[in-house]
């Protein structure tokens, strides 16, 4: 009976798949696009168990077990670059979370169409250029003979050290983060708020609700799911990402602030004697640690009533 039971599902989930042929082809290239560039790469975290071997290669290299974690481990540098990613993203989570929900309720009330898309075009602008041209701008600007410090000198003041600043350094990398993302980021929020029901707002004016009343009432609990998912999304993010920003705005000056993880991965990858299985057992930890804070944060979205990731 289990066995006839197997084959009725297969069958009819193989009718299911004909049926819908034409979706599935269009979810081809995707699939294949993250099988070739997502999952084909993970079989080099074998490295992470390895000490790798440039003769004998990936699969070649003798088991090592987990003495490249108990290196990692003991390593302060990597202790402290963890904290440094920690601090640096919880405060991404505080000073620029917020700022496309907060840009995309207010391009929302503009009511005139043709300033709406202008300052919408502008503001998405930023987020095509690379992050190389966007740290030039901002280290010519913020330099000792730049824009900012020649104003200064301007009113009588004296020049200040932006760049080399390390208690400047944080606050620099929430700004130009901001400038360059809010806009595009704003997109996902605009049109989630483009999917809500008008009849909402038509019976708010006939009970005489003011804008801030409607957006507090009407936009931000249409868009909780949104805000939710973008949430948790975050979240997975909170031992990495920034490499590009921080590459770029960093210098030696800032070097005890700016060591995140994967710029600690970078140094020991590409550094003077380069140990791709440390590096690798680094990047290892930081997938898991991602991971785990992923779920958590779904988890909690559910338990606060939200949709979480996976509804």
């Amino acid at each position: 009976m289990e066995k006839k039971e197997k084959t009725i599902k297969q069958k009819s989930l193989w009718q299911e798949i004909w049926k819908n042929k034409a979706i599935y082809l269009i979810m081809l290239p995707g699939i294949i696009w993250f099988i070739v560039f997502s999952y084909g790469p993970m079989s080099g975290l074998q490295l992470a168990f390895k000490t790798y071997s440039m003769k004998r290669g990936i699969w070649g290299s003798p088991w090592c077990g987990l003495e490249n974690f108990q290196y990692v481990f003991r390593d302060p540098s990597f202790l402290k670059s963890v904290g440094t990613t920690l601090w640096i993203n919880a405060g991404r989570l505080i000073f620029q979370f917020p700022i496309p929900i907060i840009l995309a309720l207010l391009m929302n009330e503009l009511r005139m169409k043709r300033y709406k898309k202008v300052v919408q075009t502008v503001l998405t602008f930023p987020h095509f250029l690379s992050w190389v041209i966007v740290a030039s701008i901002a280290i010519n600007v913020l330099s000792y003979d730049g824009l900012l410090n020649s104003l200064i000198l301007s009113f009588g003041g004296e020049t200040v050290n932006f760049t080399g600043n390390a208690k400047l350094f944080q606050p620099l990398l929430y700004i130009t983060e901001n400038w360059k993302s809010a806009g595009w980021s704003a997109i996902i929020y605009m049109a989630a708020i483009s999917g809500i029901d008008m009849d909402q707002y038509e019976a708010a004016d006939l009970d005489g609700a003011s804008r801030i009343q409607k957006i507090f009432r009407i936009t931000l609990p249409n868009i909780l799911p949104t805000i939710s998912v973008m949430f948790v999304l975050q979240m997975g993010n909170m031992m990495s990402g920034g490499f590009d920003q921080i590459f770029n705005l960093s210098n030696p000056a800032v070097k005890e602030v700016s060591e995140i993880l994967d710029m600690y991965i970078y140094n020991i990858s590409f550094g003077s004697t380069p140990d791709f299985g440390f590096s690798t057992a680094v990047s290892f930890f930081r997938s898991v640690v991602n991971c785990i804070f992923l779920v958590a944060a779904d988890r909690g979205a559910k338990a606060l009533g939200g949709s979480g990731l996976f509804g």
